[in-house]
């Protein structure tokens, strides 16, 4: 198994794929990070490869990132590097030259500068080669899995539904990552479809409806509407279609000290239900094609 990766894989498959990009707790021992590392723990999506697991169940992949998000983000443009971070300019040889984004700018880029605001990951600057390694021994593996799933399935279906799965703290729904929930209605679950352009829109509203017959309250794209994951593989034109979930952490876990909470079992077992929906939501759609 790659130290990248964790695969979980139904011996027959449909086309329906999750991944957790985010629950990772295996920290390499590169890392040599100098900041507490409950502060990094929380910056994990903890439990959410868990809450997934049923999905082996119904016939549906589980791809799981080993490694934190605080050590490489593979939910970043693989030339999405902070240069406050490299001990020395960025050799001109290499096939990838920083193009940071305002995540970077931020701290939070590829490889994370900052735990949280103004706490630094590292007390030394990283060298442009350490930067480098990380990327070819755990961002490339991770990607190169996913697309290979991804194409597995559209290549023999035709379709392929693609579900990228995270957690968030609930002071993002209550005050607004990017300043725009209602802090007097904050969401259970957000759901981003890059403002409609990652997946077929009635995915994305049966989603939604699902959720939301279980009781909970849904968002679409606000504060988060996706990222790298979620716009590299989809094309809906082509029948590639990807979602990407947020569930509020305060559903399931204690946010101060990351223990499951009385509520986990309730959560898991609709988060059951909806990876259930989410197969017969596919099977529904291929003979909806089929028949065309």
């Amino acid at each position: 198994m790659s130290k990248s990766y964790s695969l979980y894989q139904p011996k027959e498959f449909i086309p329906l794929i999750f991944d957790s990009p985010h629950s990772g707790q295996s920290y390499p021992e590169e890392f040599n990070f100098t900041c507490d590392r409950g502060a990094l723990e929380k910056a994990e999506d903890k439990y959410v490869d868990d809450l997934f697991n049923h999905a082996t169940n119904i016939g549906a992949p589980l791809l799981c990132a080993n490694f934190p998000r605080s050590f490489l983000d593979v939910n970043r443009a693989v030339d999405d590097i902070d240069e406050e971070l490299l001990s020395e300019p960025w050799p001109e040889h290499y096939d990838i030259m920083p193009a940071p984004s305002n995540r970077s700018y931020a701290g939070i880029g590829l490889i994370r500068r900052l735990v949280q605001p103004g706490v630094p990951v590292y007390d030394h600057a990283l060298a442009p080669k350490e930067i480098y390694q990380r990327i070819q021994k755990y961002y490339y593996p991770y990607h190169e899995k996913l697309s290979e799933l991804i194409d597995h399935a559209h290549y023999h279906y035709g379709q392929v539904w693609h579900i990228n799965c995270h957690s968030m703290p609930s002071s993002s729904t209550r005050h607004g990552a990017l300043g725009r929930v209602n802090p007097f209605n904050p969401p259970d679950f957000v759901l981003g479809d890059r403002d409609g352009t990652s997946c077929d829109i009635d995915f994305t509203h049966s989603i939604r409806d699902f959720l939301t017959s279980l009781g909970y309250k849904v968002a679409i794209n606000d504060p988060y509407k996706g990222v790298e994951l979620v716009e590299k593989y989809s094309a809906p034109n082509t029948g590639r279609h990807s979602l990407q979930i947020e569930i509020c952490r305060s559903l399931y876990l204690n946010e101060e000290t990351y223990e499951k909470s009385k509520n986990y079992d309730k959560l898991k077992a609709n988060i059951t239900k909806l990876i259930n929906y989410c197969a017969e939501y596919t099977h529904s759609n291929l003979i909806s094609i089929a028949a065309d």
